[in-house]
């Protein structure tokens, strides 16, 4: 029995399959069909096929999605991929699959992976940071995903960034609807509209935190007003989870100043004399959700 993971992107689908013994015995990744809803179950499915022919061992199948499943409607909601919104995901994909699925939210495999056999292992309770496009999180306590009654444990960023300055409100207008979200300002998109409305000049993440590198003196500052600002959104999680430590993931993880700028600024808004939770950058980078995906299923269980 082996174990696939399946990450369900806006762009890409990756799946891989855990042997019995933990290792990656198999790997692939393929474009997703986007505003597809019926081909993107099409390419899971072909996907699951592809793995377990390769492996030739059957496999429970775990799901790593954007947005989560709603416990009130059975249905998709809060995806950013939105032609998931309000659909039969998890029934869909078992009469694809002709077997039990499990999903959860891409940030809770995230956070999942890191907490099993990653930077956070050996922790007890993890808090686990998405900052690409969007900007998710996951709770993982004793290696449990914690989804809550809702299925919004983790949602950190679509909530209002805490103790704004005045040249933060209103905000800018979220997908969710509201203003000011905490994603407007840390996903990648929210720190190019940062630098673009300060300079005039339209950047991506990359080339910001590359010319800052270089010493171009406004990148330096779009970085540092970022720096600042994650620094209170991890704050106000501190002050709530108190976690032992906060893994970063996603696009922007790799910005390698964030783990000594953002610990040296966040005790001002922490509520404590003292802050002992580490920030830290993920062992397994990219291909942490699609492993806490497969882990979904732990490795005792068989469908």
């Amino acid at each position: 029995m082996s174990r696939i993971g399946i990450d369900l992107g806006g762009t890409k689908i990756e799946g891989i399959a855990l042997a019995p013994d933990g290792r990656v015995a198999a790997g692939r990744r393929i474009a997703t069909p986007r505003e597809d809803y019926d081909g993107t179950i099409r390419a899971i499915a072909g996907l699951v096929a592809a793995l377990e022919a390769e492996t030739r061992l059957q496999s429970t199948v775990g799901v790593g999605m954007p947005g989560a499943i709603s416990p009130a409607t059975g249905l998709v909601k809060n995806a950013n991929s939105t032609w998931l919104i309000g659909r039969r995901l998890h029934i869909d994909l078992e009469r694809a699959l002709g077997r039990p699925v499990r999903l959860a939210n891409d940030a809770n495999c995230f956070a999942l992976s890191e907490a099993c056999d990653g930077a956070a292992a050996g922790a007890e309770v993890v808090f686990g940071v998405i900052i690409g496009t969007g900007t998710g999180g996951g709770v993982v306590v004793r290696q449990q995903v914690l989804t809550g009654p809702n299925a919004v444990a983790g949602e950190w960023g679509h909530n209002p960034l805490p103790w704004p300055e005045p040249d933060e409100l209103p905000g800018d207008p979220c997908y969710c609807g509201r203003s000011g979200c905490i994603e407007t300002f840390l996903s990648g998109p929210g720190l190019s509209r940062d630098h673009e409305r300060v300079t005039g000049v339209p950047l991506g993440a990359e080339q910001i935190a590359a010319r800052a590198a270089a010493g171009d003196a406004q990148a330096e500052a779009a970085l540092r007003r970022y720096e600042r600002r994650m620094s209170r959104a991890l704050a106000s999680i501190i002050n709530v989870l108190d976690p032992d430590i906060i893994v970063l993931g996603g696009g922007l993880s790799k910005l390698s100043r964030l783990y000594a700028n953002v610990p040296a600024q966040w005790g001002a808004w922490v509520f404590s004399d003292r802050v002992d939770t580490k920030l830290v950058p993920p062992r397994h980078g990219d291909a942490s959700g699609v492993r806490g995906a497969a882990r979904l299923w732990p490795q005792r269980e068989s469908i």
